[in-house]
């Protein structure tokens, strides 16, 4: 067949993906991973200038062609940096992101978008290596470049601090028999008229299989592999000894949360209610009580200064409150400008000293208010009192003192909300326009930049109310909190 170094990398993972791919392709489930995409595709724009002035071959449907700009631009120059550089060697083709010619040998760049090195990548890179050489180059060096997780960027953009080069030549050497081999393993397997039903460790990593649905459709729909906070080591272990059902796995030595779950799940059991350890939590809580979320986005290139790569950056965030009455407050800042100050200014505004915030899953919360203390001191002193007197709403549901078969064994805002309010439609974020969740919430704040008059409104409106039914939903499940120890 014909591959390329991402198809030689899933082939790498599970040669079965490939034969799906040609086979059965129309099993393939859809992944989100427009995002990985986008992101990818910015860093290796700013990745490009790591060396300076370089000759970009453009992609063509046509990759002859982009094969012949290559050859063309290599014999036009004795020494270039050449980006997107293609070849194809007996059907194996790859696009090198960054090739260094020097006279006349080369060194090759592949840039990641991850901040570590992954065995996977040093197959990618292996790969580049075998159709070049196969082609007669002189490849002298091959590293992979990759984002430094401990940049802060302060002034201009540094391209030799934002990006960690990693020389992975040797490594690259010692696989070029299995890179050989694994070729013509992954067109033999390619090339069979029936599939092979195995699943195992590839089905999960490096990355998630779309295939998974489809290979494990022999087993039972409430299967080990949908029970949630298991390890996939100890759900294989179980597969590998023929427990696949629910039904089965109850019959095992297994923990009592795991038990808990998987009764619930099998059995119509009533709604699990620790009213004494609920009421304990409530009394850890003092009125006026601020129920707090945040919304962040992550940037893989530093926009802003004392800002890190994936650094979590809060651009909003919605305040429920109840002082006699249920109030609101919230603050969303404007797209292409550092939010932070603006926001962290608001937030000491919104919420005096020494009251309790509660925040559902409060590690998340705490962290955004911690970073902002440390980047404003001036606001640090009412930042951490804040962070000081945050309680977790979570604890009752994570601490298993109130569980229903409609949560599924998770204690997510997002299964917990409508386990409590099934028939609310107030309470459902399905009834939402535009934003449903935190992705989609990033992404619409991304979209803001360049928009203007009623879409910039529609857009930030929708922004506004997502956020707000975050902590609406949060005094909800307070109230029902205090219902359910009541009656």
């Amino acid at each position: 067949m014909n591959l390329s170094k991402s198809s030689y990398c899933r082939g790498i993972q599970c040669k079965k993906i490939l034969w799906l791919e040609k086979h059965k392709p129309e099993e393939k489930e859809e992944t989100n991973n427009d995002r990985i995409l986008e992101q990818g595709n910015d860093i290796h724009e700013v990745a490009r200038y790591l060396f300076g002035s370089h000759i970009n071959i453009e992609y063509r449907e046509n990759l002859s062609q982009m094969i012949e700009d290559t050859m063309n631009t290599i014999d036009s120059y004795k020494d270039v940096i050449i980006t997107e550089a293609s070849f194809t060697y007996k059907n194996n083709f790859c696009s090198v992101d960054i090739l260094k010619k020097n006279k006349n040998s080369y060194e090759i760049y592949e840039i990641k978008s991850s901040t570590e090195l992954k065995d996977i990548y040093i197959n990618d890179a292996s790969y580049q290596y075998y159709v070049l050489t196969s082609l007669g180059l002189k490849v002298t060096k091959v590293s992979l470049v990759h984002i430094n997780s401990n940049y802060i960027r302060i002034g201009d953009l540094d391209l030799d601090q934002l990006f960690i080069k990693q020389d992975i030549t040797k490594e690259v050497i010692e696989l070029q028999e299995n890179v050989k081999n694994n070729i013509k393993e992954i067109n033999e397997y390619v090339e069979k008229s029936e599939e092979i039903k195995d699943i195992d460790e590839n089905c999960f990593k490096p990355y998630p299989c779309p295939f998974f649905k489809y290979c494990t459709k022999h087993l039972p729909e409430k299967n080990i592999f949908t029970i949630p906070r298991m390890q996939t080591r100890q759900k294989l272990k179980l597969y590998n000894k023929k427990i696949f059902s629910y039904e089965d796995l109850l019959k095992e030595e297994i923990n009592e949360n795991t038990k808990k779950i998987l009764e619930y799940e099998l059995y119509n059991k009533e709604d699990y209610i620790d009213k004494v350890k609920i009421k304990e939590f409530l009394n850890t809580l003092k009125e006026p009580l601020y129920f707090l979320d945040f919304e962040t986005y992550q940037m893989p290139i530093p926009l802003y200064n004392n800002v890190s790569p994936y650094e979590q950056i809060p651009f909003q965030y919605s305040l429920h409150y109840i002082e006699k009455n249920l109030k609101h407050k919230e603050f969303l800042a404007q797209a292409g400008v550092d939010p932070r100050r603006a926001l962290a200014e608001q937030l000491v505004k919104d919420i005096p000293k020494n009251t309790t915030t509660l925040a559902y899953n409060m590690g998340f919360e705490k962290g955004v208010i911690k970073r902002l203390s440390k980047l404003y001191p001036d606001l640090s002193e009412h930042l951490m009192n804040i962070h000081d007197n945050i309680k977790d709403l979570m604890i009752p549901f994570q601490k298993g003192y109130y569980y229903t078969k409609d949560m599924h064994g998770s204690y997510s805002i997002k299964y917990v909300l409508p386990a409590l309010f099934p028939d609310d439609p107030s309470l459902n974020y399905k009834n939402l326009d535009l934003v449903h969740n935190g992705i989609e919430a990033m992404d619409s704040f991304n979209d803001l930049i360049g928009k203007t008059g009623k879409e910039k409104e529609f857009i930030r409106e929708r922004l506004l109310r997502y956020c707000e039914l975050d902590t609406y939903a949060m005094v909800k499940i307070y109230e029902k909190l205090l219902e359910v120890v009541k009656e």
